[in-house]
């Protein structure tokens, strides 16, 4: 089994720095074929210039390439450039934040053994503030119309989705489904969209416990371009895009019921953040409904089955 692993990258000089010789670490024992891609999504710091360095000095024990992204496009199209060149029939996602431990490959890949799976998420050493908080299985559900997904408890294997952030993926299938969708650009909610497609579509996503990455949070890029409340604007946009692309008939009826009560709690609450998503969803409308029409992959299970699962 071969793998080609993808970086995404924007304005990341120092987790570069930092971090990249530790994931070529946690990859040199791996005895199958690696391709490194990483994928530049137009950085205004001395990003480029240390990606060529790395190459530079790792040529001779890795095989590593750069792609350069302008101008600037978001997290899904910044990958999807990636996995498009891509040649290994398994994926490995990683962000620049992420630092996979020594054997994280392993624990991963022996699931793809089974063909019906098309994702598998490791372990989440989060670092948030001073505590490390475990995560890495992702459960969701619908509330009054809504899709709500929430961290799941550790104890089992299955997963609503997979994080595009530190996660092993089937590319054959991924390019079945079309890969990551840009409507989601910048960030956020791109991954949940993919892994319940591919649920739906009757494929598996498996939690690996074994498979441990640290993930420092505090040293992304999102935090340090947008301010909180665009943060939250743009999630509660891609909500609603993910509920209008993905959800079965009768599940979007019971949402548009009972969006005006969303509204009205909104305003109650003064939750100016989710009006403006709702409203820069309805722009979107045309290209939503495209996607809907014109899925990749034919949905195999309804959204009671799916979360279900």
């Amino acid at each position: 089994m071969n793998i080609s692993v993808i970086i995404p990258n924007y304005n990341g000089e120092k987790n570069l720095q930092k971090n990249i010789p530790k994931v070529l670490s946690s990859l040199s024992e791996f005895q199958g074929k690696v391709e490194i891609i990483i994928c530049d999504d137009d950085s205004t710091d001395s990003s480029v210039k240390i990606i060529n360095e790395l190459i530079e000095i790792n040529s001779q024990k890795f095989e590593i390439k750069i792609i350069q992204n302008k101008p600037n496009k978001g997290f899904s199209s910044n990958v999807n450039s990636g996995v498009k060149i891509a040649k290994y029939e398994i994926l490995i996602l990683l962000n620049t934040d992420v630092i996979p431990s020594k054997d994280f490959l392993k624990p991963l890949l022996k699931h793809f053994s089974d063909e019906r799976v098309f994702a598998v998420g490791a372990m989440d050493e989060s670092v948030e503030g001073s505590e490390i908080v475990l995560r890495g299985r992702g459960l969701g559900n619908w509330v009054k119309g809504m899709f709500v997904h929430r961290a799941g408890e550790l104890d089992k294997n299955s997963t609503l989705w997979v994080s595009g952030g530190s996660g092993a993926f089937r590319k054959e299938v991924w390019d079945g489904l079309g890969g990551l969708d840009n409507l989601f650009d910048p960030f956020y909610w791109e991954d949940i969209d993919l892994s319940y497609r591919a649920i739906k579509s009757g494929y598996k996503l498996i939690f690996e416990k074994e498979s441990i990455v640290r993930h420092e949070h505090e040293e992304g890029a999102i935090k340090s371009k947008f301010k909180s409340s665009e943060v939250k604007k743009i999630s509660y946009r891609n909500q609603f895009i993910f509920i209008w692309k993905n959800a079965d008939f009768g599940t979007l009826i019971f949402h548009l019921f009972y969006l005006p009560y969303h509204l009205v709690v909104a305003i109650k609450s003064k939750n100016k953040e989710l009006i403006h998503g709702l409203i820069l969803a309805l722009i979107l409308i045309p290209k939503i409904i495209n996607r809907r029409i014109n899925k990749k992959i034919k949905f195999k299970l309804s959204d009671s089955q799916a979360v279900n699962l």
